[in-house]
């Protein structure tokens, strides 16, 4: 009988993991893919997320799980009228792959139990646990007090606990070799409707150009990416040279008023899972802030006497308040310096 089992080994549950085992917790924190995995992301540290990891893991990122320019200066946001909005602040590029297998090994070292390769394919609740059926080389079943479930829009257990029809976006970037006239330290994105159906975006980490769509509708995807590109040249002297890789994924669809699933009975959403994403799709900070509240939430409960489950989720709530008044500021803003941002949320 594991304390907790952890379902996903990104910021979320890597957080969630260390906080847990410091505290003396039995802690299982299980991953689908091979360490260490791709996960599609922009992969920019915002200052916040900097200030998250020195307080959760003790220390900075090392360089090992940078990329260069290792510096990001900001983000250059325009939006649908060509209004341009330029937000400094400091912050890292990583590439994801590397920097959250830092941060599950933070979790070993902390007495977290990692088992990787391993899916987990539902969560079945008893009288005083919660069984949690995986599958690895075979399929098992192990047994936890508690839940945290943060493996993104793509797992099976959220969908098998709350069946209800999810709003996803599709991603799309590419990493190409070539040259463009724009400043490679700050991450750029577009708001208009005539590139995507949510955001464009542009970054470079290493020598990669990294160009990006996303839509709601998967069959218009190439289109958007080929009006996309066509901007870029036009716009910005974009010369695709070579094209070394494509990727896709999902991301919640961010709503009005930020609707976050945070869990049913002994089993708690974190992370992208239960929505927790900054609007323009910064998710690391989020993911390492709800991580940690769900491990709070279950310290307070106490795991040997979980029994008022609606005080478990209430103090999961509570913690996490703050969290989605941000996001919905962010949101706000966001709508408020582009119409369209608006419009395709409603």
């Amino acid at each position: 009988m594991y304390d907790v089992i952890i379902i996903g080994a990104g910021p979320s549950g890597c957080t969630a993991a260390r906080e847990l085992a410091c505290s003396g917790h039995k802690v299982l924190l299980i991953e689908k893919f091979r360490l260490p995995r791709n996960k599609s992301c922009s992969g920019i540290l915002i200052r916040k997320s900097m200030d998250l990891i020195r307080q959760y893991f003790g220390e900075d990122v090392p360089e090992s799980a940078m990329c260069k320019p290792f510096d990001n200066r900001g983000m250059i946001l325009t939006n649908d009228r060509g209004q341009e909005y330029r937000f400094e602040q400091e912050g890292l590029n990583i590439w994801r792959n590397s920097f959250d297998y830092w941060l599950a090994a933070k979790a070993a070292r902390a007495g977290a139990e990692i088992r990787d390769e391993t899916a987990a394919i539902s969560c079945e609740e008893q009288e005083k646990y919660v069984l949690v059926n995986l599958r690895g080389t075979s399929t098992y079943s192990e047994k936890a007090k508690a839940v945290i479930v943060c493996d993104g829009v793509v797992g099976s257990v959220k969908r098998k606990l709350l069946p209800a029809r999810q709003n996803y976006v599709t991603t799309y970037q590419t990493f190409n070799k070539g040259r463009i006239d724009l400043d490679r330290h700050y991450f750029y994105a577009w708001l208009q409707p005539c590139l995507s159906e949510y955001d464009a975006w542009f970054n470079v980490k290493d020598d990669y150009l990294i160009l990006g769509v996303a839509v709601k509708d998967i069959c218009k995807l190439e289109y958007y990416y080929s009006k996309f590109i066509s901007y870029m040249k036009k716009h910005h002297n974009a010369i695709i040279e070579k094209q070394e890789k494509a990727e896709k994924w999902l991301m919640p669809h961010i709503m009005p008023k930020c609707p976050i699933d945070y869990g049913k009975g002994r089993v708690l959403f974190a992370g992208e899972t239960a929505g927790f994403l900054n609007p323009m799709g910064e998710g690391i900070s989020a993911g390492m802030e709800s991580g940690h509240a769900a491990a709070k939430a279950i310290e307070q409960a106490g795991l040997d006497s979980v029994s008022d489950l609606k005080a478990l989720h209430q103090a999961y709530i509570s913690s996490t308040a703050v969290l989605r008044n941000y996001m919905e500021r962010q949101w706000n803003f966001v709508a408020n310096i582009s119409d369209s941002f608006g419009y395709m949320k409603l």
